[in-house]
């Protein structure tokens, strides 16, 4: 069995910056793509961004040159560095694996965290 857990969350000030974390538990050989979603109060959840197992990286043009994802394969570990928020980056963030395999070969897929709240004030 896996899980990811996210951590990091708070509240922030407009114009401060939070290091979201998303760590993989179990015997983790490699993970695939992850991608951080986030989702409002009221509203459907929205796709952030996205991390390759090759480091490649996308963001939705909102938080283009304020957020930035990386990782570290050693730790099992997705970060998203998120600076210069606005209260409208106000979100409960969650991370995805496309794929996660373990030590004996088996594969999970689609693998979400429990998510972490993000609160940025005005």
């Amino acid at each position: 069995q896996v899980q990811l857990a996210e951590s990091g969350g708070g509240l922030v000030q407009a114009g401060g910056s939070l290091r979201l974390s998303c760590a993989a538990s179990g015997s983790i050989i490699s993970i695939d793509l992850v991608s951080w979603y986030r989702q409002a109060p009221g509203k459907q959840r929205e796709l952030v961004g996205r991390i390759t197992s090759a480091g490649g990286t996308n963001y939705m043009n909102s938080v283009k040159g304020r957020f930035t994802i990386s990782r570290d394969n050693a730790k099992s570990t997705v970060y998203l560095q998120m600076n210069s928020l606005k209260p409208e980056d106000t979100a409960v963030y969650y991370c995805n694996a496309d794929s996660i395999t373990t030590a004996g070969s088996r594969t999970y897929y689609n693998t979400w965290g429990q998510g972490t709240q993000v609160t940025v004030s005005s």
